[in-house]
């Protein structure tokens, strides 16, 4: 039975985000493209949709791994797990993300949780082909192949979306080029 329901854009970023090049995580969201969930605005089924894209570098000897987190607050609703990137050099090529998470479950402390997954593609990650061949790998995420459900948060109190990405060496970088999140209903 329909819903009579459609999906809706939540937030997009107007800008590009910063270059990150630390290995340490990093919010890679221009502070406008952070969203606040209003305190008791999910419900068990909500379904949000992350699409991203921007470019990555990395360097032959020491590309390291890309790693992609989503948070609610400072809970961690969903991580991709570290994805090995190229051992040939790239430098500023595309990635796209796509993540769908479901709302599991609702309340107070940490009783709301989210379950998720999705793929990140880009010449960047290991085993792909050249960027002239036209080719990019991709990951299924997370990558440890087992889907599961994200640490909690207090979905009866107001809430920040936000996404972090972390480079376990600072030998390259990555910059979100364009954001949105859709929220399906």
């Amino acid at each position: 039975m329909s819903s009579n329901s459609w999906g809706q854009t939540l937030i997009t970023a107007q800008t590009a985000g910063s270059a990150l090049t630390a290995a340490a995580a990093a919010s890679c969201l221009p502070p406008a493209a952070r969203f606040t969930f209003p305190a008791n605005y999910l419900k068990v089924g909500d379904r949000f949709w992350i699409r991203a894209a921007g470019i990555i570098s990395c360097v032959v000897t020491t590309p390291g791994t890309a790693r992609f987190d989503i948070r609610v607050g400072s809970a961690v609703v969903f991580d991709s797990q570290a994805m090995n990137l190229n051992t040939t050099a790239q430098t500023n090529v595309p990635w796209f993300l796509d993540v769908e998470l479901t709302c599991r479950s609702i309340g107070n402390s940490t009783n709301a949780t989210f379950i998720g997954q999705g793929t990140w593609g880009s010449p960047a990650v290991v085993g792909s082909p050249a960027v002239t061949a036209g080719g990019s790998g991709e990951f299924y995420l997370p990558v440890s192949g087992g889907v599961v459900v994200g640490s909690g948060f207090d979905s009866t109190v107001s809430n920040v979306f936000d996404m972090f990405f972390t480079q376990t060496v600072a030998t390259g970088s990555m910059t979100l080029q364009q954001y949105s999140l859709s929220f399906m209903t």
